[in-house]
């Protein structure tokens, strides 16, 4: 194409203004690279024939193969499909495709690099904002190749007033318009803008144009546009133009002429409605191949519009889920929380007789009473007494412990012996008066002893509370560690006693003490039997019997969610620190003699510590005492003297 190329559009028409060396009816060419290149103003009051105009252009450029884009604001320029393959794409079931700004990229690369006209339809989008986008990013991929490209291509704006207001703010859209007028030429990217009302368009563009029509104006604004920039002579003679004359003002010959343009030669979408019926012309289809490329793209986001959704919805299923175990997690807390201070109001009730040496209440006693019909206010009560006779007893036990002597040769096994054979005897028969005093009011059920120190439920919540944090991050190895120190740190003596509650599954305190090489003392059964309960490896089994609690211990640890042999093996591995290899092979129950003919466990302890006392001329150790012991107790005891 040679810069001499132009296209015919319009005539000289007779009337005032213009150049007067122009004969009537010669013809008006427009140079197809200024044109295609260049920036342009179409204007004129609706009906006077701007919209006719710039398709006489269009027209002339796709008759000699120049590709162009239009935007179309109301929809009229699909009559152009008449006679042109031109894809006319928007938001209508009219369109060859429905785009979106995810097309934009398409789009740019069919009209520059597949030399495909476009008619870029905006008038169907529901919503402005979706069809300003979709401009905006087109313009800037037009904007961005042709800076590589630099091939002549034409841009169509009708309605710019929309876009360019003179008046008000513009936005992202406006702005690159305003950038393609202004720098757009040197890259090949021409733009025509189009507007009804030339006083609303914003000046900046207006006085940037290499060509202008002014088709008929009328309104006294718009004139004293024309009075600016043509002169005055021109806002007068403006008023008077007809259908489809204009003053033409060009840059290339610096002249301004009064025309007629041609007569649109495709159909007229955009005419006024008659009274006849409308018959819509057989429009030429576009490729279907175009039309597929395009078509990927929306199946593209559509599926990713459905994947977005599904995990919208997916993750609100979640959200809902989540929230559906926070709140049952909250309630099963507050029945746990209930549940544990009813369980320590009736453990405190129980067990405050005991803590004073007293005798254990019976019968409604040990409920607190139920006379005046509110039994949780009576329990409530009962507990805080109960908390009250702790304290006092603990307070008791210390200054009772700081005025006895030191511990004897004995203290490595877990209890503190007595020396003086005094002292020794006024335990005894302290322990037998309270031994029978207890056998009197309940055969089954021994006391602890008055002077050891009692477990507190503070004791026992902050053992839990101390578990709770050791297994936090839920490890095997954590549990197992947090477990075998606890036994680790207990004496000998009570670890020989754990290892009874182990075999015999629920016990009482002066069995296991027998059972692990101690005396029948019920009060050194019970000081060695202390750090066991504290630690929580053991339980209250009721009636003054204590439960194994090791395999309880991993199960709460993992909430259950462990099967019986994955728990046994963690048990088994916790039980190494404690129990002997070879009864590790046996279940806890087993009885002695199918784990050998050895003496319980312990009395290895007991044996070494009293060849020990007997070198060293030490007295020995005081037989068990029968008076008061269970008959786990004395059967034990009865064995430790065979």
């Amino acid at each position: 194409m040679s810069e001499e190329e132009a296209i015919h559009v319009a005539d000289v028409s007779e009337g005032i203004g213009g150049d007067a060396t122009a004969e009537p009816g010669s013809p008006v060419e427009l140079p197809v690279v200024d044109v295609l290149t260049g920036r342009s103003f179409i204007t004129g009051k609706s009906g006077s024939g701007k919209s006719n105009t710039a398709s006489v252009v269009i027209e002339n450029l796709l008759s000699n193969g120049f590709p162009v884009m239009i935007v179309d604001t109301d929809g009229e320029y699909y009559g152009l499909k008449e006679e042109y393959e031109i894809l006319h794409a928007g938001a209508d079931d009219e369109c060859d495709i429905v785009v979106s700004p995810e097309h934009a990229e398409k789009l740019a690369t069919l009209a520059l690099e597949q030399n495909v006209p476009i008619i870029l339809d905006v008038s169907g989008y529901l919503e402005e904002d979706t069809a300003n986008e979709l401009l905006l990013e087109v313009v800037k991929q037009l904007f961005a190749k042709e800076k590589r490209m630099k091939k002549p291509f034409l841009l169509v704006i009708e309605e710019c007033h929309e876009y360019i207001p003179e008046g008000g703010g513009m936005d992202e859209t406006g702005k690159m318009l305003i950038k393609v007028g202004k720098r757009g030429r040197k890259h090949g990217l021409g733009i025509v803008g189009i507007s009804q009302r030339p006083a609303d368009v914003k000046k900046d563009f207006i006085t940037q144009c290499d060509w202008l029509c002014w088709h008929r104006l009328t309104w006294d604004n718009d004139t004293k546009v024309v009075g600016r920039i043509l002169g005055s002579k021109y806002a007068s003679a403006v008023e008077d133009l007809g259908d489809g004359e204009a003053f033409l003002m060009t840059d290339w010959d610096e002249s301004i002429r009064r025309i007629q343009f041609h007569r649109k030669e495709t159909f007229d979408a955009g005419a006024t409605p008659g009274l006849d019926d409308f018959e819509r012309p057989e429009l030429k289809s576009v490729s279907s191949d175009l039309v597929g490329e395009l078509q990927s793209i929306s199946d593209e986001k559509e599926r990713r519009e459905s994947e977005i959704a599904d995990l919208k919805q997916e993750l609100q299923k979640k959200d809902r889920r989540i929230a559906d175990l926070e709140r049952e997690l909250e309630e099963a807390r507050d029945l746990s929380d209930m549940a544990d201070q009813f369980a320590q109001a009736l453990l405190g009730k129980a067990e405050a007789p005991y803590r004073g040496g007293g005798r254990p209440p019976a019968g409604d006693e040990r409920l607190g009473g139920t006379d005046d019909g509110d039994e949780g206010q009576s329990v409530l009560k009962s507990y805080d007494e109960a908390v009250a006779a702790t304290e006092e007893s603990d307070a008791d036990a210390e200054a009772e412990t700081d005025a006895a002597p030191g511990p004897g040769p004995s203290a490595a096994d877990g209890g503190a012996e007595v020396d003086a054979d005094a002292a020794t005897g006024d335990a005894a028969t302290a322990d037998a008066a309270d031994v029978d005093a207890t056998a009197a009011d309940s055969a089954d059920e021994p006391n602890p002893p008055d002077d050891v120190d009692p477990v507190t439920r503070d004791d026992v919540a902050e053992s839990a509370l101390r578990f709770n944090e050791a297994i936090e991050l839920g490890t095997r190895e954590a549990v197992i560690d947090e477990l075998r120190s606890r036994i680790e740190s207990l004496p000998e003596l009570s670890r020989g006693m754990l290892r009874h509650y182990r075999r015999e599954g629920a016990s009482d305190p002066v069995a296991a003490h027998i059972d692990a090489g101690g005396d029948g003392d019920s009060g050194h059964a019970y000081s060695r039997h202390r750090p066991i309960r504290r630690a929580g490896l053991i339980r209250h089994a009721g009636r003054g019997s204590y439960a194994y609690a090791v395999p309880d211990l991993v199960r709460e640890a993992y909430a259950d969610r462990l099967d019986e042999a994955q728990v046994d093996e963690i048990v088994r591995a916790v039980e190494r620190v404690f129990v002997p290899s070879a009864e590790l092979d046996y279940p806890p129950d087993a009885a002695p003699a199918k784990v050998g003919d050895r003496a319980p466990a312990g009395d290895d302890e007991a044996e070494e510590n009293t060849d020990t006392d007997a070198a060293d001329g030490d007295e020995e150790p005081s037989a068990p005492t029968d008076a008061g012991l269970s008959d786990a107790a004395r059967r034990f005891a009865e064995r430790s003297e065979r």
